[in-house]
């Protein structure tokens, strides 16, 4: 108890100076949200000594601001992801607003996950875990506990799958 009554004092001590080096270093109107977001990581420290607690807390704010952009960053590139699929689709039936919508849209998707169970279950199951999950593919390696070079094999079968879905959707 006195470790997180002394983390916390130095905390309050180093407020403003961490909201500064947060919004410094690019988290902008998120500054509070992270800094708070600091603070109950660093209260849930397991506890032992912090040889130096000011330091601690900068650096525990350093990789926070990494895994805020690394976040940002993957959010901007799914949504420039996504436009590009819906540019590509142009005057498909899927952007036809007609009765049939609806109906093409379920059969189309029926469709595609059919063929995703092609895949191995392994491979399935890495694709959700970074396409709908949004995980990095070292978070899964970890996860499944295999290398990383697998993850993006595994993930090059389910694009390449995709690819091919897409094409058969195309031609229909």
């Amino acid at each position: 108890m006195a470790m997180h009554q002394g983390l916390q004092q130095v905390f309050e001590e180093n407020r403003e100076s961490l909201l500064r080096y947060l919004r410094a270093h690019g988290a902008g109107d998120s500054a509070e949200d992270l800094l708070q977001e600091l603070w109950l990581k660093a209260a849930s420290h397991p506890g032992g000594p912090i040889a130096s607690p000011r330091n601690y807390l900068f650096r525990a704010a350093t990789n926070l601001m990494i895994d805020h952009r690394r976040s940002e960053f993957q959010g901007r590139r799914r949504e420039d992801e996504w436009s590009t699929l819906a540019d590509r689709l142009g005057n498909a039936v899927a952007n036809d607003p007609g009765p049939d919508r609806g109906l093409d849209a379920q059969r189309r998707l029926a469709t595609v996950e059919r063929e995703l169970r092609k895949l191995s279950p392994r491979a399935l199951a890495i694709f959700r875990e970074h396409r709908l999950e949004a995980r990095t593919q070292r978070d899964i390696a970890a996860r499944f506990g295999i290398s990383a070079s697998t993850v993006e094999s595994d993930l090059r079968q389910a694009y390449r799958l995709l690819d091919e879905i897409r094409r058969q959707l195309d031609e229909e």
